[in-house]
């Protein structure tokens, strides 16, 4: 399977670049699994497509203000620091620009000496193991001197932090939005548990692979960065139990999705736990858990499109795109969205 086989043309203009004063006015084309019909309706019409006892499984990580702009102390160049992953309580793996500037034992001064880091590795990709030093609340030390990570392709300020936040975000540790949630408001998230839909939360933090482009022409070649996940036992006690009454399981996100299959045993059982998955999901993956998927339109050849592509099919997914481009749908992580049933 070629990388090739999962690009398609799209517009910058499409790209949209701030999110909708009402997270669910934004649109949404629901997608038959098997034939690929195509229907263009609004996020708030979701209601209309689940069913009383349907489950709906939320990723209810919370991104983390994970972008540093500090400067070095002995030449007081500027280094922009991206936290990824944290390894010990003061040490995280990091993503620096330009990492030239960053070799083992450079210091970096943040919000004039608030915030203190030191490179003390390198590790895989380039990336940097960096110990901070600070007095006080390292998670008010971050809300002070941190911005949120939008994707590169995101060019305008984000007025409003909590935009780029789902509103049951509820755990830190992204360093990225499970963007399918963004669409969902208080008030539609009532309606459903009114209509007798169930809500269950699994936690997985979106590590920077989300944006990381596939180099390999040949996708089998492919490895996915690990992401931390956490399932309580009550919540995979809901899942379960919809899916033995033979309700839906509907999953929000590529996000949600990588985690039920993550957990799930041969028998489509979810399993309560945390752990790290590297879960690569693509055309040809049998599915054990989840029945639909809610999901925002994705980058050409990316990891993400080749999920939605294996829950559908490759052919369904690119003609559906092609009509999305059509219809002037907004594209990433502040556009429209997709229901595949």
């Amino acid at each position: 399977m070629q990388l090739s086989d999962f690009n398609y043309e799209l517009p910058q203009e499409l790209i949209a670049q701030d999110p909708l004063e009402k997270r669910s006015d934004s649109r949404l084309m629901v997608v038959g699994r098997e034939d690929g019909s195509i229907e263009h309706k609004h996020f708030y019409d979701i209601i209309d497509y689940v069913n009383p006892g349907d489950c709906l499984v939320i990723n209810d990580t919370k991104v983390i203000p994970a972008r540093l702009m500090g400067v070095k102390e002995d030449t007081g160049a500027s280094i922009e620091v991206l936290l990824l992953k944290r390894k010990e309580e003061k040490v995280w793996e990091t993503l620096v620009k330009p990492g030239k500037k960053a070799r083992i034992g450079a210091r970096i001064s943040f919000g004039d000496g608030l915030l203190i880091g030191e490179v003390i590795d390198i590790v895989e990709e380039g990336n940097r193991l960096i110990r901070f030093e600070y007095e006080g609340i390292w998670e008010e030390i971050l809300d002070k001197l941190g911005q949120m990570p939008l994707p590169p392709y995101i060019t305008h300020q984000l007025k409003d932090r909590n935009r780029y936040q789902t509103v049951y975000a509820k755990h830190d540790g992204s360093a990225a939005a499970p963007t399918a949630g963004l669409h969902f408001t208080e008030e539609l998230l009532e309606q459903l548990k009114a209509k007798g839909v169930e809500l269950a939360h699994v936690t997985l933090h979106v590590g920077l692979g989300t944006f990381r482009p596939v180099k390999v022409d040949n996708i089998l070649e492919h490895h996915m960065h690990s992401e931390f996940y956490v399932v309580e036992q009550e919540e995979a006690d809901k899942i379960n139990a919809a899916k033995k009454r033979g309700n839906r399981i509907i999953s929000v996100g590529t996000t949600s999705t990588r985690t039920l299959e993550s957990v799930a045993d041969e028998n489509g059982i979810v399993k309560a736990g945390s752990g790290w998955t590297d879960i690569f999901i693509y055309p040809g993956y049998d599915f054990k858990v989840i029945d639909c998927l809610i999901t925002n339109f994705h980058l050409p050849e990316s990891t993400l499109l080749m999920l939605v592509s294996a829950f559908s099919t490759r052919e369904n997914m690119l003609h559906a795109y092609e009509v999305a481009v059509e219809e002037r749908y907004r594209f990433f992580s502040f556009g429209d969205a997709m229901f595949i049933q």
